[in-house]
């Protein structure tokens, strides 16, 4: 019996994204190429690897059998590439990056520009996306490196290497000629407030509740230049993190020096099989942590 390890990488992204159509898009196939590939495979095996009698096709105990043979071999082609890369110092192969929109500009863009610079053999592709769909890619292998935010550290989900980057300090932004002097100034001000489920809504939460006050939720908005905006146009002031306030309009909105207290964490997360992550993955988040100290945030400490 003769097994064709491309084959096999097939069957392996089927198993991992839960499909034909998706595995297609992982490799970058159409999908009836991807279904001629799994028919030859189960030619070559003699036994149905897929199950075509329900509406979502779905993998036998044989096709299991093999999607985990098929995993275990492409932790030893990723443990060969790490030795080649260790060998010979050179860092090559594409990266897929996940990330959100204010990651994007000031983190990944001079991350990648600095990995053009030392390692041009390594080809970023970026994609913006965040929360559980772009941990969802990462775990199914459609990205790489996905940067995330929070309020806290990351807990590292199995099989995936949480790293953490930055300490991104909540700030509070006013419309210029406000100049409060407390916080407590604010109170019957109107804010320009995040969701209460966002990292700066909940900042907002705690601000309000240290200082007893219930603010008065003019505008709600998520993107962070849709809030600088309103603020600048003089409709409320807002707690935004530092990385988003590198560029106000500062004839327009005043950062100020009122403590918020708290800070959101920024931190990258890659696959770690047993043998560790990607080579380029290693490289990328490298370059993240430059870009942080370049911008001035607080690089972050693991377990804090």
């Amino acid at each position: 019996m003769e097994l064709d390890p491309r084959r096999l990488r097939v069957l392996r992204a089927v198993a991992l994204r839960g499909g034909v159509m998706d595995a297609a898009r992982l490799l970058h196939l159409t999908p009836s190429a991807v279904s001629q590939q799994l028919t030859q495979l189960e030619q070559e095996v003699g036994v149905a690897l897929l199950d075509r009698s329900r509406r979502r096709i779905a993998l036998t105990a044989a096709g299991w059998l093999l999607a985990e043979r098929a995993e275990r071999i492409e932790q030893e082609l990723a443990q060969a590439r790490r030795d080649l890369t260790a060998l010979s110092g050179r860092v090559s192969g594409p990266v897929v990056v996940a990330a959100f929109p204010t990651a994007i500009r000031h983190l990944l863009a001079p991350a990648l520009a600095t990995i053009a610079r030392d390692h041009p053999d390594v080809r970023p592709s970026v994609v913006e996306l965040e929360g559980p769909p772009a941990l969802h890619e990462l775990r199914t292998g459609g990205v790489d490196v996905v940067i995330a935010e929070g309020d806290r550290p990351v807990v590292e989900p199995p099989g995936l290497r949480a790293v953490p980057l930055a300490d991104d300090e909540y700030r509070i932004a006013v419309p210029r000629g406000w100049s409060p002097r407390s916080v407590r100034e604010l109170a019957e001000r109107p804010w320009v407030a995040a969701p209460t489920d966002s990292a700066c809504g909940a900042a907002l939460e705690r601000l309000a509740a240290k200082h007893r006050f219930s603010p008065m939720r003019a505008h709600t908005c998520l993107e962070f230049p849709a809030v600088v905006a309103l603020v600048a146009a003089g409709l409320g002031a807002a707690i935004l993190p530092s990385l988003a306030l590198g560029d106000v309009p500062t004839d327009t909105v005043a950062v100020t020096s009122l403590p918020v207290g708290g800070a959101r964490r920024l931190t990258a997360l890659c696959r770690a099989p047993r043998s560790g992550p990607e080579p380029v993955a290693t490289t990328l988040i490298d370059a993240l942590r430059e870009a942080v100290r370049a911008v001035g945030l607080t690089p972050a400490v693991s377990g804090t």
